[in-house]
C-alpha cells in the first residue's frame, strides 16, 4: 500500500510514562510519528538538529521555569507550533505560556477528540504560515519569471511555445548554453501553470556528488547509511503537486537515471533504505547545456530517459542571437540590481548601450547581469558611459570596423544595428543619419519607433551671432 507524503513528526515532552502512553494510543494510526522526551533540554537538542512539525509539552514546573521552558522551545523550534499540556488546577499557567509563545493548551488527561482536533488545527495553521512565507519569498521571483524579455523573433517564438506548454503536466526539456536563463524559462512554465500555487523546487545535478544525488531526490530512512540519523524527505516529496526543476540533467549518473525514469513512468518511488512506495504528483522540467543526443550515442545517457524527458523540447537562444533583447534586459537588470544593492539607479549612455548590444556575450545573460552589477556599484557618475566598460566590450564597438554578421542574422537585426550605429556616429542627428542611410527623416523616425531605438541628439546647431 502506498504511503502519502504527509506524515507529521511530533515531539512529546512528558515525564509521566502513563500520560505518554495515553497520547501515543490516541494518535496511533493518525500518520503522526511521535518522538518522546522526559525534559525540555533533551528535546531542545533534537530540535536544533532538525525541525519538527509540532511540540507537545507538559507544564510541571513553577511559573518562572514554565516561561523559560516555553521561550527555550520556541527559540529552537522556530515555526513549529507548541501545544501545552496542563492539569485542571494549572490553567492559569497554560494561559501564561500562551503569552510566551505557545500556540494552544490542553488539559490532562487529554480527551482523544480534543487532542486530535487541536493538533490538526495548529498543524493547519503552521501549513498556512509556511505557504504564506513561501509565496512572499517567491513573489519577486514570480515577477521576474513573468517578464521574459522577448523582443527578438527567436525569443518571441520561445515564449509562444512556453505559454502553450505551461497549462499541461507534460515533461519539458530545456536546452541552451550556460547562462542563457534556462531556470527563468522553467519558472515561467511553473508560474503560468495550474501548479503556480504549489512549490517550485530546483536542484542542480552538477553541484551534487553522485553518491548523494539519489538521497537528495528521493530522501532516505534513518540508518540507511552512515550519517543518516533520521528520516529525510527528498525533493520529489517536497515538490508534491508542484514542479521539480533538474538543472544540468546530463551530469546525473546512470544508476540515478534509471530510478528517475521509473518515477516518471510510475509516479512513485522508495526512499533510500525504505521498503514502502511513496506516490507523488510532480511535474518535471529538466535543463541541460550538453548535447544529450551525443551522450546517448556514446552510452553516457540513457536513451529511454532522454525521450521521456524530451516530450516537449525548448531551446533558449544565446544572447548573441537575440540582440534586440539586450537594451530591455539592461533596463530590467538595472532596476532589479539597484534595489538589491541599495544604490541609485544609473542611466546608460547611447555609446555604452551600443557597445553592450554589439558584444558577443560568451557567458550570455549571466555575464551581462554580473557586469551590470559591477558597473552599478563601482561607477561614481550618474551615467554608465563607454569609458566605464571593459576594454573587450569597448573594442567590439569600433567605428572603423564593419558590423560582424553571424550566421542566421535576420534583415531586421541588421537594419536595427545599422540605424543605431549611424545615429551614434552622427551624435543622434536625425537629418544627417537619414542622409547617410539614404532614407527620409520620417522613415527613419518610424523605424526608430518600431525598433525602440532611443538615442538623443548630442549635437546642437550653432547659433548665429546677433548683429550689433
Amino acid at each position: 500500500m502506498a504511503v502519502l507524503p504527509d506524515d507529521r513528526r511530533i515531539i512529546v515532552i512528558e515525564s509521566d510514562p502513563r500520560v505518554r502512553r495515553e497520547i501515543e494510543s490516541i494518535l496511533e494510526g493518525s500518520r503522526y510519528t511521535l518522538q518522546p522526551f522526559d525534559d525540555v533540554r533533551q528535546a531542545a537538542s533534537t530540535l536544533r538538529r532538525r525541525q519538527h512539525d509540532a511540540v507537545l509539552v507538559s507544564l510541571d514546573w513553577p511559573a518562572p521555569a514554565n516561561a523559560a521552558a516555553i521561550r527555550a522551545l520556541k527559540k529552537q523550534s522556530g515555526p513549529s507550533p507548541i501545544m501545552v499540556l496542563t492539569s485542571p488546577a494549572r490553567i492559569e499557567a497554560a494561559v501564561r505560556a500562551l503569552r510566551h509563545g505557545a500556540d494552544d493548551y490542553l488539559v490532562r488527561p487529554p480527551d482523544p477528540v480534543e487532542l486530535k482536533t487541536k493538533l490538526q488545527r495548529i498543524l493547519e495553521r503552521r501549513e498556512l504560515d509556511s505557504r504564506l512565507a513561501f509565496f512572499q519569498d517567491e513573489l519577486s521571483k514570480r515577477t521576474i519569471a513573468k517578464k521574459i524579455e522577448a523582443h527578438s523573433p527567436s525569443m518571441k517564438d520561445l515564449v509562444d511555445r512556453l505559454l502553450r506548454v505551461a497549462p499541461s503536466r507534460t515533461t519539458v526539456l530545456i536546452s541552451g548554453e550556460s547562462g542563457v536563463g534556462k531556470e527563468l524559462v522553467a519558472r515561467s512554465i511553473h508560474f503560468n501553470s495550474p501548479r503556480r500555487e504549489r512549490s517550485f523546487i530546483a536542484l542542480n545535478c552538477a553541484a551534487m556528488p553522485a553518491n548523494l544525488i539519489e538521497s537528495e531526490l528521493f530522501g532516505h530512512e534513518k540508518g540507511s547509511f552512515t550519517g543518516a540519523h533520521q528520516r529525510v524527505r527528498g525533493k520529489f516529496e517536497i515538490a508534491h503537486r508542484g514542479t521539480l526543476f533538474l538543472d544540468e540533467i546530463g551530469e546525473m549518473d546512470k544508476g540515478t537515471q534509471a530510478k528517475l525514469l521509473r518515477v516518471l513512468d510510475e509516479r512513485e518511488f522508495m526512499r533510500v533504505g525504505g521498503n514502502q512506495s511513496i506516490r507523488v504528483d510532480v511535474r518535471l522540467i529538466a535543463a541541460t547545456n550538453a548535447d544529450l543526443e551525443s551522450m546517448v550515442e556514446v552510452g553516457t545517457f540513457r536513451q529511454d530517459l532522454y525521450y521521456r524527458l524530451k516530450v516537449v523540447g525548448l531551446k533558449v537562444p544565446p544572447l548573441r542571437e537575440r540582440r534586440l533583447d539586450i537594451p530591455y534586459l539592461i533596463d530590467t537588470f538595472l532596476d532589479e540590481l539597484s534595489g538589491a544593492n541599495a544604490v541609485a539607479r544609473k542611466a546608460v549612455s547611447p555609446g555604452a548601450m551600443a557597445a553592450l548590444s554589439d558584444h558577443a556575450w560568451p557567458g550570455n545573460v549571466r555575464e551581462l547581469k554580473n557586469l551590470l552589477e559591477s558597473l552599478l556599484v563601482t561607477t561614481t557618475e550618474d551615467e554608465i558611459g563607454g569609458d566605464h566598460l571593459p576594454r573587450a566590450i569597448r573594442g567590439s564597438q569600433a567605428p572603423t570596423e564593419p558590423t560582424k554578421l553571424d550566421a542566421g542574422t535576420t534583415l531586421e537585426q541588421m537594419e536595427r544595428t545599422l540605424i543605431r550605429r549611424t545615429l551614434e556616429y552622427t551624435g543622434g542627428n536625425r537629418t544627417h543619419s537619414a542622409a547617410l542611410l539614404g532614407i527620409g527623416v520620417r522613415t527613419l523616425q518610424r523605424k526608430m519607433q518600431a525598433y525602440d531605438i532611443r538615442i538623443r541628439s548630442t549635437r546642437r546647431r550653432q547659433r548665429k551671432p546677433r548683429s550689433s
